[in-house]
């Protein structure tokens, strides 16, 4: 009798210290559940979860499974060495599934030690309404210019069923609504989504919700991607000025091109020993920067901003670097 209650109460120790164990694994994630809400069927749903190594020690996955054939987990790569990231992919099978569905995907790893990680996905699977195409596709969008999609969202069930209202996190997201055509119990609206030209560059994959009368399931996700490309490019991406003494002056050059002419409006930086050449106004599709350092006695570790102005109405940076040693004691 006494050896069962000593087993009943090292158990939940034993327990408690395996959660402790685990935990430096769980630091590793941004997130670890996500509600992909009312998604139709047939529409593409996913969502990553980020996983940053924190530690000095190189980390590795060993496998990832999932508790649901609704959801299909994939991940970029295993190894990660300090400070390096990847992401595990959920795919929210949404073509072969109906109704609520959640999964839990454990994720094992193997280095630096053993550990198990649960990541919760869940949502609503609806068959009443479609979206043709099922996500928002933009591609490659030139910054600075304005990119379309249209989608046909369509509700089968209730002639009344009308959209109220469309938003997104996305503040560069703007759309129109077509009059709604109905046709029995079928409604069908035509939404044009645009990408306004303000967009940052760079890869984006965001949602429109769309907000309906129906109050017993209002909102219902779109999923929109692509990637908005500087027709600037500018090299190298990172300056650095070098390993200097405190009075020393260094000219190094910046490259800035683009697919069509254009002219340089302005150079700055919000240090003062770094100084410019200045440019003549001339429209061509290659300009040549001088970035001149003249040192001012002062030491240390410098990470300047230089942002380089154009009259495409577009702005690139890079970041400039340099170790400034003391001065010779004397």
């Amino acid at each position: 009798m006494i050896r069962k209650l000593l087993l009943a109460f090292l158990l939940p120790l034993a327990a408690a210290s395996l959660a402790d164990a685990q935990d430096w694994a769980v630091k590793m994630f941004s997130s670890t559940s996500h509600e992909f809400g009312s998604v139709p069927h047939g529409a593409k749903a996913q969502h990553a979860f980020v996983i940053r190594n924190i530690y000095k020690e190189d980390a590795h996955i060993a496998s990832i499974q999932s508790s649901c054939g609704c959801t299909t987990p994939t991940i970029e790569k295993r190894h990660l060495k300090t400070h390096e990231t990847t992401q595990l992919l959920a795919t929210y099978n949404t073509k072969a599934f109906l109704g609520e569905k959640g999964a839990t995907i454990t994720v094992i790893f193997d280095k630096p030690y053993y550990a198990e990680v649960q990541l919760n996905v869940s949502g609503f699977i609806r068959d009443d309404v479609t979206f043709e195409p099922a996500e928002l596709n933009y591609g490659d969008v030139d910054q600075a210019t304005w990119a379309e999609r249209t989608v046909q969202i369509s509700h089968v069930g209730r002639r009344d069923w009308q959209i109220v209202d469309v938003t997104s996190p996305n503040r560069s997201f703007e759309v129109a609504l077509s009059e709604p055509i109905r046709r029995g119990s079928k409604v069908t609206y035509t939404m044009t989504a645009r990408l306004k030209p303000d967009a940052d560059p760079g890869y984006f994959q965001d949602r429109l919700t769309i907000v309906s009368n129906d109050q017993s399931s209002r909102h219902i996700r779109l999923f929109t991607q692509g990637r908005v490309v500087s027709p600037l490019t500018l090299s190298p991406a990172s300056l650095f000025i070098g390993n200097l003494a405190a009075d020393a002056s260094v000219t190094k050059q910046l490259v800035v091109r683009s697919k069509k002419p254009f002219s340089v409006t302005t150079v700055a930086c919000d240090d003062p020993r770094f100084q410019f050449g200045k440019s003549n106004g001339e429209k061509k599709k290659l300009h040549f920067i001088p970035v001149t350092f003249a040192g001012d006695g002062a030491s240390g570790n410098i990470a300047q901003k230089i942002t380089i102005e154009t009259d495409l109405g577009i702005t690139a940076t890079c970041i400039a670097t340099a170790t400034i040693s003391e001065p010779d004691a004397r």
